[in-house]
């Protein structure tokens, strides 16, 4: 009965003994592929850059400059981006001259944009400017390469960063540019310092370093006293300006703004773009700001190119498309604007045709004026400083009991400086008979501005 029994081992023995089977047969196995793949992996980070520097990566580029010697800090060369399959035939069709929709409906790809090319200076305010379906997010985010281009180049201070592996590019992003959201994409579990210093601890900077960086800018957009709150505390506006300040917070070079202020209410925009001319004056970033709001983009925009259907239409400063559309479009796109809030005084002044100096006698500004047929004349120093203006009625008094030129001059005449809206430059007209004279900071005299002017800025679409 004994020799029928049957004898269990323990389980743990059963355990051991497959373990060791197997810790045989992997340690066979490792020899066999360690060395080779080792050799794999050594080759492949070559490929890739690792072990390159920020540093390295710039090491052999040139920064690229427009014909007046300014620095170029993003160049686009013939960007394309097409989605769907096979988007090599669908940038066929459009070199053979056909439209987006006509694409879409013989291949079913989407054109994001086409055969896109400008260049952004580096401190410059650059606005891509479209309704919706125009391109212009889909653009700025292939500058980024958020999404990977079809076809083209993106330059960044010199080097094509569509050329770039992922980590490098990863690590050409974390110290060259930023972007700011619509939507503000801040971290609900982190307070607004470790909310800004995000980007600094992706970098590896110490806890010490990346907060006192996180507090200068916080103070920086207006929200210090915050530093401890979260965001679900904050309003719209002020998320926003976290988002800014976190962008900011690693002194990129370039930075990237996608309808920032879009989602918020129109007094706060307001104020938000004020806080972004304020911030730029002081940092000069280079900056892409994509709006759908064309009164947005005349505020901001150093520049502005006007999208249509993946393509730029127009290029150039608010007061050339304004007066100068390109096409119908962009004309229909402009005509409600209220173009005496764009436009400046620097725009209509135009050179005195006849001042007089303070030198002068009173005989020959008189002699002047009746020869100019003018009751009012503007009077400046030998520097061409703005003195102010005579009336003729003034002068001929003078004349007859005695003085200089200076003892009927008026001091305290309205001017105006050559950024002026043109909104604030018709108004002093209303109370004035005299053109409006537009002086340098130090009051140099540079122009003026007759009434006439006014009855121009109207008939071109503005209201007063």
């Amino acid at each position: 009965m004994g020799l029928n029994k049957s004898v269990k081992r323990p389980i743990k023995a059963i355990d051991d003994r497959f373990n060791s089977i197997m810790k045989a047969k992997m340690c066979s196995t490792r020899s066999k592929v360690e060395k080779p793949l080792r050799s794999a992996l050594s080759n492949f980070h070559a490929s890739h850059n690792y072990g390159k520097s920020y540093d390295d990566i710039f090491a052999d580029t040139e920064f690229p400059t427009d014909d007046n010697g300014d620095r170029i800090a993003l160049r686009v060369r013939n960007l394309s981006k097409i989605f769907g399959k096979h988007p090599e035939g669908a940038i066929k069709l459009l070199e053979k001259g056909m439209s987006k929709e006509e694409v879409h409906r013989t291949t079913s790809n989407d054109v994001g944009i086409y055969d896109v090319s400008f260049d952004v200076r580096e401190g410059e305010l650059f606005v891509l400017m479209g309704l919706s379906g125009s391109g212009k997010s889909t653009l700025e985010r292939c500058m980024n390469r958020l999404i990977q281009p079809t076809s083209g180049q993106v330059i960044v201070d010199g080097l094509d960063i569509t050329s770039l592996d992922e980590d490098v590019l990863r690590m050409v992003r974390r110290k060259k540019m930023s972007m700011v959201f619509q939507n503000f994409g801040l971290l609900p579990h982190r307070d607004i310092k470790n909310n800004v210093a995000y980007g600094l601890e992706v970098q590896g900077v110490s806890e010490t370093e990346r907060l006192q960086t996180a507090k200068k800018y916080i103070e920086m957009v207006g929200l210090s006293g915050y530093e401890d709150n979260y965001p679900s505390d904050l309003s719209g506006g002020m998320k926003q300006r976290v988002g800014l300040a976190r962008a900011l917070a690693t002194d990129p070079d370039i930075l990237f703004m996608d309808e920032a202020f879009s989602a918020l209410d129109p007094m706060i925009r307001s104020d938000m773009q004020d806080e972004l001319q304020k911030i730029q004056s002081e940092l000069r970033k280079t900056i892409v700001f994509v709006t759908h709001d064309l009164n947005e983009a005349l505020k901001l925009g150093d520049r502005i190119a006007l999208m249509r259907d993946g393509r730029i239409v127009q290029i150039g400063v608010a007061e050339d498309i304004l007066r100068n559309p390109a096409d119908d479009y962009v004309s229909r796109f402009v005509r409600e604007v209220d173009r005496t809030k764009v436009l400046t005084a620097g725009v209509f002044m135009r050179r005195p045709r006849n001042i007089l100096y303070t030198s002068q006698g009173l005989r020959t500004a008189l002699r002047i004026m009746e020869e100019s047929d003018r009751n009012t004349m503007l009077v400046v120093d030998k520097k061409n400083h703005l003195a102010g203006m005579v009336e003729s009625d003034d002068v001929l008094k003078a004349v007859k009991s005695g003085g200089v030129l200076e003892d009927v001059t008026i001091c305290d005449v309205p001017r105006v400086k050559i950024d002026t809206p043109m909104k604030d430059v018709i108004q002093m007209m209303v109370t004035t008979n005299f053109p409006i004279p537009v002086i340098a900071d130090d009051n140099t005299l540079l122009g003026v501005i007759s009434p006439s002017v006014a009855a121009e800025v109207l008939g071109e679409g503005g209201d007063i």
